[in-house]
């Protein structure tokens, strides 16, 4: 059972947050006060060992005791939250990320707990986990290695100045190691050099990356990280540091560690050893041999430990994301994420900013009947920039295409799964027909982001007739609202624009259906 709270309620304040990060093994809480882009005063954390990846099979389906337990820790975190008044960011990993029920605890998580929970890719895991470790650890102007090994994954990254150069997530963690090669009563008979044999060949491929680009030091994080350093410091009978953040574990201390854990029989008596965290040594062993083996791959000759991690780059992230540029325009990080897919597969950008630019004051000019607000407005402008994606495969259906690329790409740096969805979905229906509850995909969406496809892809479609020619003809819109709403278009330089009328005019239907309003497109002269 989660301890009360361990630190005193705060008056509400817009610059506290809370951030939960559901793993396969725990479930973590912090609150933190965000005094800027790269500083954070933390005012507690909590966290508790669920288990949620505990169900049987490949961590492909949560048990209904696992969700229980996960579903009541949510609760009592949020509690604990709300007693700061801090919105709480909530975001799950691997566990839930892998399972095929998955829908089941987070329809559980919002109605029972009143917690929404984002489903994070393991791409933009390792980004998070990068950002929070600068938070922690002084090494922002060297090029650096990220390890993160939770229960059903590992995360890796090198980084420079908080740009991921190259991420990779890895289904290896410790609960899904220790179930396909260990057990709690005995090790196997070659079971370690088999784990270890196995963590190496799925370390390959990134190694290669990681020697191609190099790294200045490498940086851990999570428990199994922070139970062997506890475990190097009393083998050596060392005093306890107050804080295990900046600890650095050399590769000697790591291998006698490793040693200690393969000579007790049984997680009993693992979780006897010197440093060892009782609640830790079932699952122990496969974290080391992942950890150890990184180690191995990557030449490391020691690893600072960062006391920060992915719930601390959620809490940075939810800050920047309200406070950071323009609220009328993408944040850097996730704007350049779009800008570079576009340029690798867009044959004509100087359409898709134009078509972008239109819909923005299209959406900024019809606030008052949408009702839909900046995030929304980030989507779109993605979705305008990346709907024509699909044209890099095949014309013939190219909006379906977009949909798969967007929702399947790795460079789309920042977002969170629904809202990759979102924008994916939003590209989807620009052409062809609208969105319908016999599409799986926008069915599974909640009632308001299904009205917030519909209404976007609606304006979308009007932007993309009010550039038909790709001639950039129609310079602005102006909109009135009356008994209808009717769209001014101007042109430029006297330009015949009848084609761009014609054609915003009969894609029109969408966005009057979403608005409420019959829509009217006229031409207007400069």
């Amino acid at each position: 059972m989660v301890s009360a709270p361990s630190f005193e309620p705060l008056s509400a304040s817009p610059e506290v947050l809370a951030a939960i990060d559901i793993g396969t093994n725990s479930v973590h809480l912090v609150v933190a006060r965000v005094t800027g882009p790269h500083a954070m005063e933390v005012l507690g954390r909590e966290k508790e060992m669920v288990r949620l990846g505990s169900g049987a099979g490949d961590l492909k389906h949560l048990a209904d005791d696992a969700m229980d337990r996960g579903i009541q820790a949510l609760a009592r975190f949020r509690e604990m939250a709300e007693a700061y008044g801090a919105p709480v960011t909530a975001v799950a990993t691997s566990a839930v990320r892998e399972a095929e029920n998955r829908q089941v605890f987070l329809d559980r998580a919002l109605d029972e707990a009143g917690v929404e929970v984002e489903v994070i890719s393991g791409f933009e895991e390792a980004r998070l986990i990068h950002l929070g470790v600068l938070q922690a650890v002084p090494v922002f102007d060297q090029q650096l290695l990220v390890c993160d090994i939770g229960g059903g994954s590992t995360e890796l990254l090198v980084g420079r100045q908080g740009e991921s150069l190259a991420a990779r997530s890895l289904k290896m963690g410790a609960i899904r190691m220790t179930r396909r090669f260990f057990d709690a009563d005995k090790i196997p008979s070659g079971a370690v050099d088999s784990c270890r044999r196995y963590v190496r060949a799925n370390l390959a491929a990134f190694g290669r990356e990681v020697r191609r680009l190099g790294f200045d030091v490498a940086v851990g994080s999570s428990g199994t990280m922070a139970t062997l350093a506890a475990m190097a410091v009393a083998r050596k009978e060392g005093v306890t540091p107050k804080t295990w953040n900046n600890f650095v574990l050399t590769r000697s201390d790591l291998r006698s560690a490793i040693k200690s854990l393969v000579k007790a029989p049984s997680a009993d008596a693992r979780a006897k050893l010197p440093g060892m965290d009782p609640r830790r040594s079932d699952i122990i062993l496969g974290g080391a041999v992942i950890l150890e083996q990184v180690f191995e791959e990557f030449e490391i000759p020691e690893m600072i430990f960062s006391d920060y991690a992915l719930r601390e780059g959620v809490l940075l992230d939810a800050w920047r994301r309200h406070h950071g540029g323009s609220l009328h325009h993408l944040s850097d990080l996730r704007r350049r994420s779009v800008v570079h897919l576009a340029e690798q597969m867009d044959d004509d950008p100087e359409h898709s900013n134009h078509v972008a630019q239109l819909v923005l004051s299209l959406f900024d000019q019809t606030c008052d009947l949408h009702g839909l607000g900046d995030d929304a407005r980030e989507y779109l402008e993605a979705a305008a920039l990346l709907c024509n994606l699909g044209l890099f495969l095949s014309h013939a259906g190219h909006h379906r295409h977009s949909y798969y690329m967007i929702r399947n790409s790795e460079h789309l740096t920042g977002f969170t799964n629904r809202e990759i969805e979102l924008i994916a979905q939003i590209a989807r229906y620009h052409r062809k027909g609208g969105p319908s509850l016999k599409h799986p995909e926008f069915a599974a969406l909640s009632k308001k982001d299904q009205a917030l496809v519909r209404c976007c892809a609606g304006l979308l479609r009007m932007a993309i007739g009010l550039d038909r020619t790709h001639a950039q003809k129609v310079t602005s819109v102006e909109v009135v609202v009356g008994k209808s709403l009717t769209v001014y278009a101007r042109s430029r330089d006297g330009s015949d624009i009848g084609l761009e009328i014609f054609s915003s005019s009969q894609r029109a239907d969408l966005a009057s259906e979403s608005l409420g309003l019959p829509v009217e497109v006229v031409a207007v002269e400069d």
